[in-house]
C-alpha cells in the first residue's frame, strides 16, 4: 500500500493556505508512551508560525489516536501515515508534504526546549551560507543514568559549534543530533536515502562533501531520550561494520590516490584499511606505539614506529582512547602537519 495522507483533525479547510516559516517532521511508530510530550514540546515553542507533520509509520498501539486528538485542537499539526515503510520513507513522505523553506526534525520520544526553533532560526538568519544547524543535547533516561560513553558523545556533539569544527570531526562520529536539526530545504535535495547506513550520518557527509556548511548552536535545546529500543542499538544499519563502510565510501572519494598511513593497527584501523583498499585507496603503512606491533607486516604493509611518520601522503587517525586523539593532533601539529590537509581523525 502506498504512503498516504489520511484526513483527520490535523487537516482542516484552508490549512494549506497558511504561511509557515518551517515544517517540522516527526516520524512515530508505537510511541504512545512519549509522543504527546514530544508533540507538546514542539507546539509550545516561542516561535509560532510553523507546521508540524507527524508521520505515523504503521503503529499498532494508540499512537495514531493520540496524534489525531492533538491535531483536533491545534491546526498546525497534520497527521500522515506511511504504512510501516520505515523511518526514511516516513521522513521523505513528510518532506513531500512540507510547505516551508526550512525543515526541522523531531523524534517521538524526545523533548524540545521552548526556544529551540527561535535560536536555530536566528543562527540561520545570521549565517545565510549555512545549510543547517543542530543544537546541543542533554541525554537522559528515566530508568537509570545514561552510560558515561553516551554522555561523553552528547558533550562532543554539543561542542561542534562552528562549521570548521563540525567539518573537521565529521568522520569521528555522526556530528549532529538528527532530531535537533533545522535545515534549509534546498540543501536537502532528494532528501534522506535508503541504504546499509544510518540515514542521518550519510546525509551530513553528503552535504559536507557537496560544500555545504553545518554547525551546532552553543546551547542545549533538546532532551534526547536514551532507551534500550533506540535504533542506534537495534538497527543493523547502525552496527559498527556499517558505520566504517560509510566512512570508507566518503574517505575513498575524498583522498583519491594519495598514499595513506593509518595511525593505529587496531580493530578499527585494520577494518578501515580493508574497506579503503576495496574502494581503490592506496594504504601504504600503519603507525603504532605498541612495540610488539612495530616491524610487523599487516595487510601487506609495514607497521612503523612513531618517529617514522611519513613526510608525505595522508595520515588517518584511527584512535579512540580517551585523550589520545588530542595528544596526537598536538604532536602532528607541532611537527608542521595541518589537520585535513595532512591528517584526518576518523575514529
Amino acid at each position: 500500500m502506498s504512503a498516504r495522507l489520511r484526513t483527520g483533525g490535523g487537516e482542516r479547510p484552508g490549512a494549506n493556505l497558511l504561511r509557515v516559516r518551517l515544517s517540522v517532521l516527526l516520524p512515530a511508530k508505537n510511541a504512545a508512551a512519549t509522543v504527546e510530550l514530544a508533540v507538546r514540546s514542539v507546539l509550545t515553542q516561542t516561535v509560532r508560525d510553523f507546521e508540524l507533520l507527524a508521520i505515523d509509520d504503521g503503529s499498532t498501539d494508540d499512537t495514531r489516536a493520540r496524534l489525531d486528538a492533538l491535531a483536533a485542537v491545534d491546526p498546525r499539526l497534520r497527521v500522515l501515515s506511511s504504512d510501516d515503510r520505515g523511518l526514511v520513507a516516513a521522513l521523505n513522505l513528510g518532506l513531500a508534504h512540507a510547505r516551508a523553506p526550512l525543515i526541522a526534525r523531531m523524534d517521538a520520544d524526545d523533548e524540545s526546549h521552548p526556544e529551540r526553533f527561535a535560536v536555530s532560526l536566528a543562527a540561520l538568519e545570521a549565517n545565510p551560507g549555512w545549510a543547517g544547524v543542530g543544537t546541543g543535547v542533554e541525554i537522559f533516561r528515566e530508568d537509570r543514568p545514561p552510560s558515561p560513553n553516551l554522555v561523553a558523545y552528547g558533550r562532543w556533539l554539543s561542542s561542534l559549534t562552528s562549521p570548521a569544527l563540525l567539518f573537521r570531526d565529521r568522520f569521528i562520529e555522526s556530528p549532529l543530533c538528527h532530531p535537533s536539526v533545522l535545515l534549509r530545504r534546498e540543501a536537502l535535495g532528494d532528501g534522506w536515502r535508503t541504504g546499509d547506513f544510518p540515514e542521518d550520518w550519510e546525509l551530513w557527509l553528503r552535504l559536507l562533501e557537496a560544500g555545504q556548511r553545518l554547525s551546532c548552536v552553543p546551547r542545549v535545546l533538546l532532551r534526547w531520550r536514551d532507551h534500550e529500543q533506540r535504533l542506534t542499538r537495534s538497527d543493523p544499519r547502525c552496527a559498527r561494520p556499517r558505520l566504517l563502510a560509510l566512512k570508507a565510501d566518503f574517505l575513498a572519494r575524498l583522498l583519491g590516490d594519495a598514499p595513506l598511513t593509518l595511525w593505529g593497527a587496531t580493530d578499527t584501523g585494520l577494518a578501515l584499511s580493508t574497506l579503503l583498499r576495496a574502494r581503490g585507496a592506496r594504504v601504504t603503512g600503519f603507525i603504532e606505539l605498541d612495540p610488539r606491533k612495530v616491524g610487523q607486516t599487516i595487510h601487506g604493509v609495514r607497521v612503523r614506529p612513531l618517529e617514522a611518520t611519513p613526510p608525505d601522503g595522508h595520515v588517518l587517525l584511527c584512535v579512540a582512547a580517551k585523550g589520545a586523539r588530542e595528544k596526537i593532533r598536538a604532536w602532528l601539529t607541532q611537527r608542521g602537519k595541518t589537520e585535513l590537509k595532512d591528517f584526518t581523525c576518523v575514529a
